[in-house]
């Protein structure tokens, strides 16, 4: 059993602690509000946008544009979202291990060919302790979320692409769903994934007006006008939108906002996420220094106890004894 000066010396070691997680708690608590103000303020325009061009481009057959344009995948970017600074439960560890299992999906490809854009510390050094190629230093992004770097890096990332350097763009962050939980998300950036707004039927009813691939390859393929005998099935796709000035201008315009507001997005996701990571690892670690100074404090309290009453003991047989 350690002596009483042990124990008290470790009851002021776990006060100690206990004061800057219960600090550190309170810190974060409060960039958390910050940072979740500003997310819940973007969020719906970023999906409301994002929802819209996607079912824009979807729906009209003759909306092409170069971010949507699909090929063989030669060379991979990732944009790997991070923190600075550790004291956040598995906020690094679980993005460090959904990256490695990334790089590990384009193993066939290379490891020069997949290209690493570390926007946080922690990523940046795992990357270089792994020996994968980075494309720059984006740490200080993480610390302070900045609207123009991210469309720098948006803008760099879309000429990249549609030069062929890169061949598809994907990224790696938490979802701030609530102050408890976090999702952990892989999305596509380039090419602009129609996939969600087309996986809801997989096989056109021609009866509906429903939009899927298929029916955008059926009306390809099908440059000439449909005769009366067709004109039943083939129905129009088309007759919701109205595009002003143009379909090319709107496109021109609002798509590279779309991907510089992805971007941005998702660094505000991550940048709350941290912060209530953060909050509840520092919680946690509070509580868990609390019930061990009650232990500590029940230790001490009986071995004081029983010091004094060996002490009493003592007394009491010298008594006896003369």
């Amino acid at each position: 059993m350690p002596s009483l000066k042990e124990i008290k010396t470790r009851i002021a070691s776990v006060n100690s602690t206990r004061k800057i997680t219960s600090a550190m708690k309170m810190v974060a608590s409060s960039k958390l509000h910050h940072a979740q103000v500003m997310i819940e303020n973007m969020l719906p325009y970023e999906t409301l946008l994002e929802h819209i061009l996607k079912t824009f481009l979807a729906s009209e057959v003759d909306a092409t544009n170069v971010y949507s344009a699909e090929r063989d995948v030669k060379r991979v970017a990732l944009v790997v979202y991070s923190s600075n600074s550790s004291l956040c439960g598995g906020f690094n560890a679980n993005v460090i291990k959904l990256m490695q299992n990334i790089v590990n999906e384009y193993a066939y490809l290379g490891k020069d060919n997949v290209v690493i854009y570390p926007i946080g510390r922690k990523v940046a050094e795992k990357a270089a302790a792994l020996g994968l190629k980075t494309a720059g230093d984006f740490v200080h992004m993480a610390e302070k979320t900045n609207v123009k770097e991210c469309i720098d890096l948006s803008v760099g990332l879309g000429q990249k692409f549609i030069s062929g350097d890169i061949d598809r763009v994907e990224l790696v962050y938490h979802h701030f769903k609530s102050a408890g939980s976090q999702i952990l998300t892989r999305k596509t950036y380039l090419p602009i994934d129609l996939t969600t707004e087309l996986s809801r039927d997989h096989v056109r009813d021609l009866t509906s007006n429903t939009v899927t691939r298929e029916a955008q390859e059926y009306l390809r393929k099908r440059g000439d006008i449909p005769s009366e005998s067709h004109a039943e099935f083939v129905k129009p796709l088309n007759d919701n939108f109205i595009v002003e000035p143009d379909m090319e201008t709107v496109l021109t315009e609002l798509i590279p906002k779309m991907l510089h507001l992805m971007l941005y997005t998702a660094l505000l996701d991550s940048n709350a996420s941290e912060h209530a990571a953060r909050m509840v690892a520092m919680q946690t670690a509070t509580d868990n220094a609390d019930e061990l100074l009650r232990d500590l404090n029940l230790q001490y309290n009986k071995g004081r106890q029983q010091a004094i009453t060996n002490e009493l003991l003592d007394i009491v047989g010298g008594t006896v004894n003369n």
